[in-house]
C-alpha cells in the first residue's frame, strides 16, 4: 500500500499512484514525486531513500540529524540540495553551511561530513551505484532503497 500522501489509486508494486511507480517507469513518469511525503515515510535519519532515477542516477531524500560518517567517494561528486533546516559538510580544510534552497556539490574524491545539529531534510543526486558512506564503511551504511 503507498504510504500516507501518495496517490492512492492502485497501490501495488509498480502501478499508477503506487510509491514505486515513478521508479519504475524512470523516464516516463506520469505522475509528480511528492517530495514532503516522501520524507514523511522517512523513519530515522541518515536513511536515504530513491524517489526518481534519471538516466544512471538517483534523486534520494534523506533526514538528517546529527553527525554522519566522515568519508568520500573516489569515483563521483555527490550534490546536496536542502529543502528545509539545515546542514553543514564539514571539509578537510572549510566547512559549508547551507540553508533551505541552497545546493553544494562536493567533489569527487573529497573527504566531507554532512552535520546538521536540529535536523534537515535534504536531496541528494549521485550515481545509483553509490554508498552513502563512501569509502568509510559504517552502522550508518545504508542499502539502495526504492520502496
Amino acid at each position: 500500500m503507498a504510504p500516507a500522501g501518495f496517490p492512492v489509486d492502485d497501490p501495488r508494486p509498480g502501478t499508477r499512484g503506487s510509491i514505486e511507480a515513478p521508479i519504475r517507469q524512470a523516464g516516463a513518469m506520469s505522475e509528480p514525486i511528492d517530495l514532503p511525503a516522501a520524507l514523511d515515510c522517512l523513519d530515522e535519519p541518515w536513511s536515504p531513500r530513491t524517489v526518481a532515477v534519471l538516466n544512471d542516477y538517483d534523486i534520494r531524500v534523506v533526514k538528517t540529524k546529527g553527525e554522519f560518517t566522515r568519508h568520500r567517494h573516489l569515483e563521483t561528486d555527490e550534490v546536496f540540495l536542502v529543502l528545509s533546516g539545515s546542514l553543514t559538510i564539514r571539509l578537510d580544510d572549510d566547512e559549508v553551511t547551507l540553508g533551505p534552497g541552497q545546493l553544494y556539490v562536493v567533489p569527487r574524491g573529497v573527504h566531507h561530513q554532512p552535520v546538521s545539529v536540529d535536523g534537515a531534510d535534504v536531496v541528494l543526486i549521485e550515481p545509483s551505484t553509490t554508498i552513502n558512506t563512501g569509502d568509510t564503511p559504517s552502522h550508518l551504511t545504508a542499502e539502495r532503497r526504492l520502496d
